[in-house]
């Protein structure tokens, strides 16, 4: 039986990590605005990020690079005010961390002092040692992600699966590890061969979040445009289409046009009536 927003507890990052510790898989799903935050959170999906994917699926640019603190505090607003369970993460931007590690831990403080956020995510391994350990410190909890890092687009030459040759896996096989040492509560990996995965999943003791990364890890998270079928423009092999609401919505939009034209929409039961008596002496007003 489903519960009732009031009866649910409020998830936290140690919530993640007992459900490693009981084997029971980790959900997470994206999302980028109130009413999608609500919808997710009524499902009872563990974790909503409020990834800087946004900068892709909703405002339209080619990668996620030009995301700004702004566009992601605004969003992560949002997202705070739809969902009262799940554990709520934001996705740090392009430039928001890596500059210094000052600017950093600052930027991550906004994330929970002025956006509602429970914690934050970003990407890198080695090189993010330092920056991840201060952000803890600060007592901000922090999600790690290797693999393909959206980021790193041009320095990886396009969005490829990372980690297919053995010095590159023993090298994202450390930098997890390293994430781990410095602080972080979980680990996205993202693109990277399952078995790859399994093998990084069973040497944390931190619940590790595959996207593209086979089923053995700790958990999963997609781009919900991605499982509703809102976009017909890409489909990574990762992603299944749980829905296909690019066609419903084309369809009941091209069925409102068809009725406007048509006149048949607004119908009376969609219209407002004055009383008789109150149009008559209308009327006489005008007509005086």
């Amino acid at each position: 039986m489903t519960t009732t927003p009031s009866e649910r507890k409020k998830n936290t990052v140690l919530t993640l990590r007992q459900k490693k510790q009981r084997g029971k898989p980790v959900t997470m799903m994206t999302a980028y605005d109130y009413p999608t935050a609500l919808l997710v959170d009524e499902a009872e999906i563990d974790c909503i990020l409020v990834g800087d994917s946004l900068g892709m699926v909703v405002l339209g640019y080619e990668n996620t690079l030009p995301v700004t603190m702004e566009d992601m505090l605004h969003h992560c607003k949002a997202v705070a005010r739809g969902a009262s369970r799940a554990l709520l993460v934001g996705d740090m931007p392009f430039l928001s961390y890596q500059v210094s590690v000052g600017e950093a831990v600052h930027n991550a403080g906004r994330f929970l002092k002025e956006a509602g956020m429970d914690a934050v995510k970003l990407e890198g391994g080695r090189e993010r040692k330092g920056t991840v350990r201060a952000i803890v410190e600060a007592g901000i909890p922090v999600m790690g992600h290797l693999g393909l890092t959206p980021q790193s687009v041009h320095q990886l030459g396009g969005f490829r699966m990372q980690g297919g040759k053995a010095p590159a896996a023993q090298r994202l096989v450390e930098d997890a590890l390293l994430l781990e040492e410095a602080g972080c509560f979980s680990l996205v990996l993202e693109s990277v061969p399952a078995r790859l995965a399994e093998l990084i999943t069973k040497r944390l003791s931190i619940p590790t979040i595959g996207i593209g990364a086979g089923n053995q890890t700790d958990g999963q998270v997609l781009v919900i445009h991605d499982m509703l079928g809102l976009f017909h423009r890409f489909k990574p092999r990762f992603v299944k289409n749980y829905a296909n609401l690019h066609d419903s919505i084309v369809e009941a939009l091209g069925t409102y046009k068809t009725e406007v034209e048509a006149r048949s929409f607004p119908a009376e039961e969609h219209s407002f009536e004055m009383a008789d008596e109150e149009w008559e002496a209308l009327r006489a007003a005008l007509d005086e």
